[in-house]
């Protein structure tokens, strides 16, 4: 949840890790701080975001440091609770990410033996323990190693020391890559901060702590040295950067088309996993917007193929596991949710197949499971997904073709087209209406109620509008109490099977007087006529009618915010990647 950066190298540390910090907020942005060395240890940390004040922590001098920008879990977001926490020598600092879950018990134990402690956080019993454990050993390395098997939860840390020219990395359950450079290397959450510096990359392993020096790079588990594999990263420096858009979600929904077109054409019959082309039946664990694109996949695979499918909440499944067998899936943006790695775990000991299907290659997921689908839509930087969301669905959409013949090759091939039409809607109307409303429904049937949920959840992350999504027959029992001139309803009303039944559920709806915002087929004039607003897609087959619709809810979501001043990127109380339970 949260971002660090850690630097060792010929140039000053400071000036790179507040960048890279820059480049890490979608992970946390309640506050950050900065440590690092020369002949002294010197130190910046702050309540609030390092884009916003970056001045000292950019002055820093020194050519090793380690920087974070906090998700805060234990501690209100103030400058004590913010990282580097320092032992009390003053010559120990060290950044974490994750959740030590015996922190009270050992912050106990180091209190009785005379340390002071300054701050609430979980992470500062850590380096407490470090300086107890380096002034019997003398070597960072091996202080680190000692107390490592001491914590209890989930880490990834970076450390340094006045007496030696090194930086020290481990993890566990959290993400860490180490970025080799030419005579300096990096280490981060992720490759964000470090693809403008180089595309080598080690991704560290569970039980993994790596000494590294300006030229040299030592990994050990165990206490034993092990090799792990240098990837070569082929995301580029304009792929984390705005290019123009005035913020990073508008850019990712425009770039779907792509990130869409990319992902149908890398998975087919050929590379499908074998577990996947006869499965008897299916099970999804997935967390919030991976919920409701696993959700999709289920209404789309029993229509398509009559495969039976369930979907489970991953933060559900590890503690009250359903009965399951033959093929469970998991469906991860980052490769790195903390829910869902449990649940395919929990799986693996049913004696389950596994498969992911995530975006982050060397992500913790892909040694978790027994394959692996990797989607195409590179990196996603604003915390609301969008381009990963559509690329999950491509994903899922060509396996479902796959299994049923590839009866749908030409029409996902084409996909991409429909949805560039549809970025060039005008929403004002509909915008007007939500942004002065207090609560918005969403409603729909079939495939498109996955698509309410997921449009709802896009409203409340970005412009704090309360909104929930509603199977369309739902509201009758119960909801419609709530219904008001001032309650907008969204209509997903398209062709087929449902679409009388659904006209009924808006005609209802509007004798309540609710105002509705209906999105439907552009011919479809009876609908037009009894809504409020009416937004026309084009006619074109179920699995882009799904595509298309969503698009508009992102943009309508994001039009909406941006007319209330909200902050688009970084809202509120939230981070892209949840990497604790």
């Amino acid at each position: 949840m949260c971002g660090i950066v850690g630097y060792i190298g010929r140039r000053e540390a400071a000036p790179i890790i507040v960048e890279g910090l820059k480049k890490l907020e979608y992970r946390g942005y309640d506050s950050f701080g900065i440590a690092t060395l020369d002949n002294t240890l010197h130190l910046d940390k702050h309540k609030g975001r390092i884009s916003e004040n970056p001045q000292v922590a950019s002055l820093l001098k020194g050519k090793i440091g380690v920087g974070h920008t906090r998700w805060a879990t234990h501690g209100i977001p103030n400058d004590a609770n913010a990282h580097p926490h320092i032992d009390c020598t003053g010559k120990i600092a060290l950044v974490h990410n994750g959740i030590i879950e015996n922190f009270t018990e050992l912050r106990r134990q180091l209190l009785s033996r005379g340390h002071l402690f300054k701050s609430e956080t979980d992470t500062e019993v850590i380096v407490h323990l470090i300086e107890e454990a380096y002034g019997r050993k003398r070597n960072l390395l091996d202080a680190v190693q000692e107390v490592l098997p001491l914590l209890e939860g989930s880490y990834a840390i970076l450390v340094i020391s006045l007496t030696e020219e090194r930086l020290i990395a481990a993890r566990n359950a959290s993400p860490l890559v180490i970025g080799i450079g030419d005579g300096e290397n990096f280490a981060a959450s992720d490759m964000t901060p470090i693809i403008e510096h180089t595309e080598r990359a080690v991704f560290l392993e569970d039980g993994d702590i790596a000494s590294i020096t300006r030229g040299k790079i030592e990994i050990f588990n165990k206490n034993n040295p092990v090799s792990r594999p240098v990837e070569l990263i082929d995301w580029s420096q304009e792929d984390v950067k705005k290019g123009g858009y005035p913020h990073f979600m508008l850019k990712e929904i425009y770039e779907q088309p792509q990130a869409l077109y990319n992902t149908i054409r890398s998975v087919d019959m050929d590379n499908l996993p074998k577990i996947l082309r006869n499965p008897q039946s299916v099970t999804v664990v997935a967390c919030g917007s991976s919920f409701h694109a696993g959700l999709i996949f289920k209404y789309l695979l029993e229509g398509a193929c009559g495969i039976p499918a369930r979907m489970e909440y991953a933060s559900e499944f590890k503690y009250f596991p359903p009965p399951v067998e033959d093929l469970v899936i998991g469906i991860t943006q980052s490769g790195e949710t903390a829910d869902t790695l449990a649940a395919l775990r929990q799986a693996k000991t049913h004696n389950c197949r596994t498969l992911a299907i995530t975006n982050v290659l060397g992500s913790t997921i892909c040694r978790t499971v027994d394959n692996t689908i990797f989607m195409r839509a590179g990196p996603e930087i604003s915390v609301a997904a969008t381009k990963s969301f559509v690329a999950q669905l491509a994903v899922l959409m060509q396996v479902i073709n796959c299994l049923c013949g590839r009866k749908c090759d030409d029409i996902l091939q084409h996909a991409h087209q429909a949805i560039e039409e549809v970025l060039l809607m005008d929403l004002t109307d509909a915008v007007n209406l939500c942004k002065g409303a207090s609560d918005i429904f969403y409603v729909g049937r079939g495939p498109f109620y996955p698509l309410c949920l997921e449009g709802a959840l896009k409203m409340k992350e970005i412009s704090y509008i309360h909104a929930e999504g509603y199977a369309a027959g739902e509201l009758k029992h119960g909801p419609f109490a709530l219904l008001s001139q001032e309650t907008p309803v969204i209509a997903l009303c398209m062709p087929g099977e449902t679409y009388g039944v659904m006209v009924s559920n808006i005609k209802e709806m509007k004798a309540r007087g609710a105002p509705v915002i209906a999105i439907g087929c552009r011919t479809d004039t009876e609908l037009s006529d009894i809504v409020d607003i009416f937004i026309g897609l084009p006619k074109t087959p179920m699995f882009v009618q799904v595509l298309t619709t969503l698009v508009v809810l992102q943009l309508l979501a994001y039009h909406t915010a941006v007319s209330l001043g909200c902050d688009i990127d970084k809202p509120r109380n939230l981070a892209k990647s949840v990497t604790v339970e």
